[in-house]
Order: C-alpha cells, then structure tokens, then sequence
C-alpha cells in the first residue's frame, strides 16, 4: 500500500517508516523541514510537505495514499486543550478526503480513553466518552468519522519508551535535575501503562494492515508501572535522592507536569494482542530507564 504518515520524522513516526517499508509499503511522510525531508529521503521514503495547521496539505496527502496512519501531534502541553482541538482539525481534514471509500485511517489517542473511572483498568471495547482528558477530542473526531463511513480505527498510547526518550516519563527528568530529587506524588502506587518503541509500531504496521473500520488498540507491553519505580530508576540514573511529594505541594514542584503525576491510569492489551496476533516484546519500561544514559 502507499501509506500517508503524519508525524513521520518524530519518535513514533520514526520508527514506523522502516516498519512500514521492510513490510513491502511505500511510505509518504510529512514533514514541514529540509531536515526532517533529508531523513526520510535517506530512510527511502517519498517527501510530502506539510503541517498539522494546513489543513489543506493534509487532505493532498491522504488523498494520494492507499491508507493514512496519523501519528503527528504538537506536544506543547502549556498549550494541550488548544493542541487537541488542532488535531481534531486535523482527523477531520484527513477523514474528509476518504469518505466514500474503503481506505483505512488510523489515528492515535492515549489508552486513559478506555477507562471508566480513575484506577480502572482501560480495555479496548471502553469509550470514556466523559473522561476529562482533553485529548479525548481526537477520538470524538474519529467517531464522526465512522458514522460518515470513513474506515478509521484507533491506536491508543501508553507511555512509549526506548534508552533515549519514555514518553511523559522524560519530562520528569528535566524536573529531577531542576529540583535535585527525584519524586513521586503520594505513596507513589498509582501506575503508568508502557510500551516498548518497535512493539508500538510493529501494531500500527499490523493495524493498518487489518483495516478493521472502529477497532481500537492499546499499545500496552505492559499493564502498569508505580510512578514509585519510575522514581527510583530515575533516582538511580540521575544519582538523587527519592522523595515522596504530597499533593499540595505537587503544582510547585512538577510545574505542567502536575496534571500527570498522580494519575493512576494502568491499561490492558489482552483484546489487541488476540485480533492482532501482536506480542509485545520489547524491553520493559525500567529496563530502558536503566539503560538512559543521563549525561
């Protein structure tokens, strides 16, 4: 298939462009720079400039592929309800040009979405559709989609993670050298959900591949890490002390970071790893922690 990747020069994106052409696709990436051109040049695939602001260069692009696998976002979070209204925008440009064919769509939210409430455990065939995550926009846009006919499916993400970048958890990093500990919120049992970098798009290679119109799939290697562990690991890395923050104190220390820390968010890839045969096999999220080199 010639496949349309947003985000194509990120983190995720990077890695889905050798995914996607070991498989024997032909990859379209976006980029809006010479360098992020160069390197997908160099990764062998075809340049298709644009941005997440333009609508325009979005629908030129989908409307040249086979199949679309959104995976761009602005990660500016003292801007995030802004950001997920932009990508909103940016499902429903994309949607717009596929209507009225088979043409899969896959675009990406976070797997809190498949929770009922704080704690619970988030499974594919949950749609919180009250869930205050701001980024529940981008699955509200998916909806309308499908009642248009569109064949989109979603990827949910939990923290992603290799030696060099952990999602949400890189943030923490910067705070812990700021504040000179490493810290947890409370008694640190609330948990993340992890997957590990090539598990994540190794599924988004096998989603697109399925083409199942509605499915959603939880990028989880694993259920839960304690926001404790993640601490100490970090503790470990950076050679800090760990200490426990109480919640009062929380919006001080973390900054943006605070609307984060104390989630308890754990996450269960049972459903996707059946549909999809997909087994996830990647380092676990401590391992890559382990590994970082924080220099």
């Amino acid at each position: 298939m010639r496949i349309f990747l947003t985000g194509a020069t990120g983190f995720i994106g990077a890695a889905i462009v050798p995914e996607l052409i070991n498989a024997g696709h032909h990859v379209i990436g976006m980029t809006r720079s010479d360098a992020g051109a160069q390197a997908l040049i160099d990764a062998g695939a075809e340049v298709h400039r644009g941005t997440l602001e333009d609508p325009e260069s979005l629908r030129s692009g989908a409307a040249n592929a086979d199949a679309v696998i959104h995976t761009a976002f602005d990660h500016d979070f003292s801007r995030f309800v802004e950001n997920c209204e932009k990508d909103k925008r940016a499902i429903a440009a994309l949607g717009s040009v596929l209507a009225g064919s088979d043409r899969p769509l896959i675009i990406t939210s976070g797997t809190g979405m498949g929770s009922g409430e704080h704690g619970q455990l988030a499974s594919e065939d949950v749609f919180n559709v009250s869930h205050p995550n701001p980024r529940i926009a981008s699955e509200l846009a998916g909806n309308a989609l499908l009642e248009a006919g569109v064949n989109v499916s979603v990827v949910r993400l939990p923290q992603v993670h290799n030696p060099f970048k952990q999602g949400l958890i890189s943030p923490l990093v910067a705070i812990a050298r700021e504040k000179g500990v490493s810290a947890f919120l409370g008694d640190g049992r609330n948990r993340w959900p992890a997957g590990h970098l090539s598990d994540v798009a190794r599924l988004y290679r096998l989603a697109i591949e399925k083409r199942q119109q509605g499915a959603r799939y939880h990028a989880v290697g694993e259920e839960g890490i304690s926001s404790r562990e993640i601490a100490e690991a970090l503790g470990r890395g950076l050679n800090l002390p760990v200490v426990s923050i109480s919640p009062d104190e929380a919006a001080s220390h973390f900054g943006w970071m605070a609307m984060f820390v104390g989630l308890d968010m754990p996450a269960s890839s049972v459903q996707t790893q059946t549909r999809l045969d997909w087994h996830p096999t990647g380092p676990t999220l401590i391992a890559d922690l382990n590994e970082a080199r924080y220099v």
